[in-house]
């Protein structure tokens, strides 16, 4: 579902595998980006009652955040890096889960900082629909050199 003009989400995000929740990028500026996920029949996390939890929109928040970094990393030629999602002030959750065939649209909105610490206004809505899902403020950290801050946790 990548739109034109934007990577893989692969090639974006620095997750792999089964871990990578989100099914592309569909939007991109300098401040903002804003990607789409497919919630499928399989969804990781999912609960036997066929909904994904609405505590999972939260990885969907921090996945969008990396790829709106990541794709400035390679607006620039250096490397995806990973990030740390470290606390919010405020998350407002308007469901009670994504339910298969839903399609969400997650906006993150970079908010405050230049290198380490950085905060993002984030909102998921439906995009059938245009409901909001959930929003709130998102705190990350980025480290320069991944076995640093391994070496060093606070």
């Amino acid at each position: 579902m990548d739109e034109v003009g934007y990577p893989e989400i692969e090639k974006a995000i620095p997750h792999r595998g089964r871990m990578i929740l989100l099914a592309g990028i569909v939007d991109h500026t300098m401040d903002s980006t804003t990607c789409v996920v497919e919630v499928g029949e399989n969804a990781l996390f999912r609960e036997p009652g066929g909904l994904v939890p609405a505590w999972v929109g939260l990885e969907y928040m921090a996945q969008c955040v990396a790829a709106h970094g990541g794709l400035r990393a390679r607006a620039t030629g250096q490397p995806v890096k990973v990030g740390f999602f470290v606390g919010s002030r405020r998350i407002d959750v308007h469901t009670e889960g994504f339910s298969p065939g839903q399609v969400i649209e997650v906006r993150a909105k970079h908010l405050l900082g230049e290198s380490g610490f950085f905060s993002f206004a984030c909102s998921l809505r439906d995009r059938k629909s245009g409901a909001l899902l959930m929003e709130g403020n998102l705190n990350v950290f980025l480290s320069e050199d991944l076995r640093a801050a391994e070496a060093n946790p606070s």
